[in-house]
């Protein structure tokens, strides 16, 4: 059945079954993935997905149910199940199903020629990318041990009773080589990134020797001893650690207790020097939309502004009980999840200086280039974080040594308020969730 059709078949028999207001959400998409390993293709998959969810206010509670079948008996089956999932609801919260916006912004997260890439060219870019790399004249390079290239090309809709009709498309491309480096008993790994709408933009020699740089360098990484830094977080970790506290921003989690800024809005949270963005709007954006998992009409917004938190980001249930316009930000893992709150294109307002200008403003300390251990090391509530980490030395403001097996200890709140200065190099590598390089003042690290 044609998608339009099948969905005002639904909504229609929603109504006629008593159902106050409801929305169908469906989404779909195409995707691509393929990894190679010693110059041959040893994983390829070309997958198609969709479906659709009903949600609907019966009985006054709101309801949810979905579906990736298309016929007759899927629709009776999404009423049925709306029903009967609203009655089984105790929440007392008031929900609604939105009647949408005087006007919505216009995001072109499309590319056409994107789509239109033969399955031979992104497999001849993956395999260059391995060629690249194990052959950049360095015979320390020993092997690449990871490789991959994906695609996916999608599309949301949202349509309701009241008569909204939303739709956007998206693709992106994104690849990734990872290579091991030896020397002597030394081993280190190092790793190239690329991704965007533009295939001619990913160039495989620049990644693969990004790759190769980074795992040379740190062949000779050792720990420094512990103490008190002054510590530059660079522009590819710091986005570790916003994304792992981003949660600390929804108005969800501080009503339910699991944040420590729940009714802080108007206060001072961090140095003057922080602005901290939610732009759904942004160019290129991998969470650009004009409109969010409820059908609102998407703002770009400062969360904290020179350090004063402005807003937390609420979706239609939260703002309505803090009895404020929701932000925009509805959120759903999938067509079949409920919403929840989510930021979009989220990132720290860069500065005006180089990183290389920080390090000599610096003049002595540490820049942390990598974290690990997010999942247990973290405490997203307390904001308490002890984390595995490397990066290299800063001497007299100059890149010194590579620096491994060093533990990072703080506390993202406290970190909020000390930071001292943003980069300008401000980059997303494959997530909305981006950062410049940032002088994050002194931390307590843990080394030798």
């Amino acid at each position: 059945m044609e998608k339009n059709v099948f969905i005002e078949k639904i909504l229609k028999a929603a109504l006629d079954a008593g159902i106050e207001a409801a929305e169908v959400y469906a989404s779909s998409n195409d995707s691509f993935r393929a990894m190679s390993h010693n110059g041959e293709v040893d994983s390829y998959s070309v997958a198609s997905r969709s479906g659709l969810s009903l949600r609907g206010l019966y009985k006054g509670k709101m309801g949810y149910a979905a579906t990736e079948a298309n016929d007759e008996e899927a629709v009776e089956q999404l009423v049925k199940g709306v029903m009967e999932s609203a009655e089984l609801v105790e929440d007392d919260a008031v929900q609604e199903i939105y009647r949408g916006d005087e006007k919505y912004p216009e995001i072109d997260n499309y590319a056409p020629a994107l789509d239109r890439v033969s399955e031979s060219d992104k497999l001849k870019l993956l395999l260059e990318m391995e060629e690249k790399a194990l052959h950049c004249g360095d015979e320390r390079i020993k092997q690449v041990n990871y490789n991959m290239l994906s695609t996916v090309s999608g599309s949301t809709s949202l349509v309701n009773t009241y008569g909204l009709r939303l739709n956007q498309r998206d693709n992106m491309i994104a690849a990734y080589v990872s290579v091991v480096a030896k020397e002597g008993e030394r081993v280190a790994t190092g790793s190239g990134f690329g991704f965007g709408r533009d295939f001619s933009a990913l160039s495989a020699e620049k990644m693969a020797a990004e790759a190769v740089e980074e795992a040379l360098f740190y062949l000779n990484a050792a720990p420094v001893p512990s103490g008190v830094y002054r510590v530059i977080v660079d522009r590819r970790c710091m986005p570790d650690l916003l994304s792992t506290f981003a949660g600390v921003f929804s108005a969800d989690a501080a009503q339910k207790g699991m944040s420590l800024l729940a009714g802080r809005e108007g206060e001072t949270i961090a140095a003057e020097c922080v602005t901290l963005m939610d732009d759904p709007h942004m160019k290129d954006g991998l969470a650009s939309s004009g409109f969010d998992a409820e059908g609102v009409a998407t703002q770009v917004k400062a969360v904290i502004e020179n350090g004063r938190l402005t807003t937390l980001l609420h979706n239609l249930k939260t703002a309505r009980k803090a009895g404020i316009k929701s932000t925009g930000n509805a959120s759903r893992g999938g067509y079949s999840s409920p919403i929840g709150v989510s930021p979009s294109n989220f990132y720290f307002k860069p500065g005006s200086k180089t990183l290389g200008e920080l390090m000599t403003d610096m003049g002595n300390g540490l820049v942390i280039t990598d974290v690990s251990g997010l999942h247990a090391g973290a405490n997203p509530v307390s904001g308490d974080f002890s984390l595995l980490a490397k990066g290299y030395t800063v001497e007299n403001g100059q890149k010194g040594r590579a620096v491994e097996q060093i533990t990072v200890a703080g506390n993202f709140y406290t970190m909020l308020k000390n930071i001292r200065a943003f980069g300008s190099d401000l980059e997303f590598v494959g997530s909305p969730v981006g950062s410049p390089s940032v002088d994050v003042g002194e931390m307590t690290i843990a080394g030798k």
